[in-house]
């Protein structure tokens, strides 16, 4: 199964049913591939999502990824601090690579610093690419 870090903008863009990227909600719900979160990723998902659309809503996602059977909760083992742009998105990038994630799925560009890395390697995709991925799955 697909293993992926799923960043806050691309799991806010995927709420709306009538958005393009509510596919990653359907595809989700099929067990298509195993989200995994930290502490640290959950809260900053009920922050922005509660800032976004409302309480209830955030609450309610929040409630589907605990206890979905394929949501695995995880702790980055190691800090890399490999993103000096926005330090706030290394809680991401350190789960993905603590975790062995195939993906790191974000619109966030802060990210691109993974293209020249050789290490530690962690493929970085957005979410339009990660939907086409699944598609085919």
């Amino acid at each position: 199964m697909i293993r992926v870090v799923i960043d806050t903008n691309c799991l806010r863009a995927s709420i709306p049913p009538k958005s393009p990227f509510y596919q990653l909600y359907l595809d989700f719900t099929a067990g298509k591939f195993e989200w995994y979160v930290s502490n640290e990723i959950l809260l900053e998902y009920d922050e922005i999502l509660t800032r976004t659309y409302s309480h209830n809503t955030a609450q309610f996602v929040l409630y589907q990824l605990a206890v979905s059977p394929n949501v695995v909760y995880s702790e980055p083992a190691f800090r890399w601090n490999l993103i000096e742009n926005d330090p706030d998105d290394n809680k991401f990038s350190d789960l993905a690579i603590s975790s062995n994630c195939d993906y790191l799925v974000t619109n966030d560009t802060d990210f691109n610093v993974f293209k020249t890395l050789p290490f530690p390697r962690l493929t970085v995709i957005d979410l339009q690419s990660f939907l086409k991925i699944t598609r085919e799955l």
